[in-house]
């Protein structure tokens, strides 16, 4: 059986009558169309967001519009090519000069077409793309990793722990990340790092997911002194927009070509955009504390996320304030849950607490059983990204050590 040939389609700057027929005469072709159009050039320091499908194309076409600058269009020709291997690209322009013929050609370009735009002088064009591109092998480009924290309960520490481990990350291993408060308002994030979060919010990045590039993202995020990247929550209580979940996927995929790591500081509640958060990462850690109240929700927890199909390779349980006095054991914990404890982490409640209150997070140079931790742990998924700590796969229906787990 013959695969279908799909086909890319890109318009940059191109006026909308021009991009319409330019779709339309690809369209006449027996392909899959994938379609962007990007009103603004790109370049290495303007990435827009790159769709998976268009990705995946057997091949891709491409008209870039000429007249509102010469030069950044050569610029947009040249990361065209960069980013696809098999890629065709026309110019289109009202003067054809030859110095500028010659440049785009330089650049990379295949045809040159006067305006205004006649779509039968594309026919040539077309038919040489199938016959070039009939052998396709999907080039993935380096990606990001997503981590996602989830608190089985509020109050168990999980802000703290999305912020060290991402500034660790960054610190300790030179890994590019970018930590994001998820929550719909008031998150604590920008609290804990002492930054002013009002200016922009992930959730502004979402609802902008479609004209999302490089400079537009710079634009959006803060930085701490660290060196760590930082979207932040919507600072007001109450009259926020709902986002889609689509868009956050989206957002989420664009975020991994700019960073080595994306840390999400997530909702406790399971809904439509935390499920699609979850199906981003490459791991979501779990936060209780060792006491009993934690417990049984971190009991129930798990097993809502089971029923969501999520295969518990992908959970991870963390233990904070391990050294509580009153602790429960590890082994009790294990048996409510039936998951090993990935990683338990010491009681450093006033250490934390004075950090908050300074806005300043433990820093890794700090001696103590707490740093020491988060250092092995931001190596550890450094050393190993595509195996991080996790639990077994298989889950059996349990029975709690603690009668109320089953009330």
């Amino acid at each position: 059986m013959t695969e279908v040939f799909t086909a890319g389609v890109i318009t940059i700057c191109a006026e909308p009558r021009a991009a319409e027929q330019f779709v339309e005469a690809v369209e006449r072709k027996p392909w899959l169309i994938v379609t962007a159009n990007f009103e603004g050039y790109i370049s290495s320091q303007r990435r827009p967001y790159i769709s998976p499908e268009l990705k995946a194309a057997s091949g891709l076409i491409a008209l870039v519009d000429f007249d509102h600058d010469p030069e950044q269009a050569l610029e947009s020709i040249k990361f065209l090519r960069q980013l696809f291997p098999r890629i065709l690209v026309v110019a289109l322009a009202a003067d054809r000069a030859p110095e500028l013929l010659l440049m785009a050609m330089r650049a990379g370009c295949n045809e040159f077409l006067p305006k205004p735009f006649n779509p039968s002088g594309l026919a040539d064009t077309l038919d040489q793309m199938e016959g070039m591109f009939v052998v396709h092998e999907a080039v993935e480009e380096p990606k990001g990793t997503v981590i996602s924290f989830f608190g089985a309960k509020g109050g168990v520490g999980t802000t703290t722990l999305a912020v060290h481990l991402a500034m660790y990350l960054g610190q300790c291993q030179g890994k590019k990340t970018l930590l994001i408060d998820t929550h719909d308002e008031l998150g604590h994030v920008c609290v804990y790092l002492g930054l002013d979060g009002t200016r922009y919010h992930f959730h502004e990045v979402v609802r902008n997911v479609d004209r999302l590039d490089s400079e537009l993202l710079r634009g959006y995020v803060a930085r701490h002194a660290s060196g760590l990247e930082v979207l932040s929550s919507p600072d007001v209580c109450g009259g926020g927009r709902p986002i889609e979940a689509d868009s956050v996927r989206k957002t989420l995929d664009f975020l991994r070509s700019e960073y080595d790591y994306v840390i999400l500081d997530c909702e406790t509640d399971l809904d439509d955009i935390t499920m699609s958060m979850i199906e981003a990462s490459a791991c979501t850690y779990i936060v209780a504390t060792p006491e009993i109240g934690a417990v049984r929700d971190l009991s129930r927890y798990v097993d809502s996320l089971i029923q969501h199909d999520f295969t518990t390779d992908k959970i991870s349980v963390v233990i904070n304030r391990f050294s509580s006095r009153y602790a429960v054991n590890v082994e009790q914990i294990e048996k409510a849950i039936r998951l090993p404890v990935a990683i338990k982490l010491p009681n450093a409640y006033m250490d934390l607490v004075r950090a908050v209150n300074l806005g300043d997070p433990i820093p890794p140079s700090r001696k103590g059983d707490f740093t020491q931790q988060f250092v092995r742990w931001s190596a550890t998924l450094v050393g190993s990204s595509q195996n991080l700590p996790t639990a077994t796969t298989t889950v059996k229906k349990k029975e709690s050590i603690f009668a109320m787990f089953g009330k």
